[in-house]
């Protein structure tokens, strides 16, 4: 049996670069550090499970392997060109035919080793899992992908509270399966409260 992966998509942590619409609310430097700490701990909690490869994927491109802060034990893609969309089919496809591939962003500090779990089981009678964000998005998918998924997700209105409806319209033709409910990083006075007192 094909083992399954998961991908957690993830911007190399630059000064500057990461989390900046919550370094609007408790500043650049506090936002940096916190996504650093936060994105370690994820990929330590996450990547030691043995039922499933940990998979990074990578933007920028060039920096796939970004001073060392990435564990050697994960693979490493790039998300490549595009918008979000593209970017995470391109993931979500990267690997062979019958694969279960579950994708999550870095913006979930939270997610346990259980809910991924609950993910791959979701996929073993559906062919789509979806994990619903509370701003109406989604932070997670997975595709079981034993059959080519094209363009799964077109004309998705991103960053807005239509983004997980019209996922759902875009693949209404395949079996689809809803996991957990989360807030993303960036929703949510608690996790400002959070990041505002992360020290380095």
């Amino acid at each position: 049996m094909t083992k399954p992966i998961l991908i957690v998509m993830a911007r190399a942590p630059r000064f500057g670069t990461v989390k900046t619409r919550l370094a609007r609310d408790i500043g650049v430097l506090q936002a940096w550090q916190f996504y650093r700490q936060t994105l370690k701990a994820s990929l330590q909690r996450l990547g030691r499970s043995s039922q499933w490869n940990t998979w990074l994927q990578v933007t920028p491109d060039r920096d796939m392997r970004p001073l060392g802060q990435w564990p050697a034990s994960a693979g490493v893609i790039a998300q490549g060109r595009g918008g979000l969309g593209p970017r995470m089919e391109r993931g979500l496809t990267a690997f062979p035919l019958g694969t279960p591939v579950v994708l999550i962003g870095s913006d979930i500090p939270d997610v346990t080793e259980t809910q991924v779990q609950r993910a791959f089981k979701a996929l073993r009678q559906s062919d789509v899992v979806l994990g619903p964000a509370a701003d109406g998005g989604f932070w997670l998918v997975g595709f079981a992908n034993r059959r080519p998924v094209h363009h799964p997700f077109e004309n998705v209105r991103w960053s807005t509270p239509h983004a997980l409806n019209d996922t759902l319209n875009g693949l209404s033709h395949r079996r689809i399966a809803l996991v957990d409910r989360m807030r993303d990083v960036d929703d949510g006075e608690s996790y400002r409260q959070r990041a505002s007192t992360t020290s380095s």
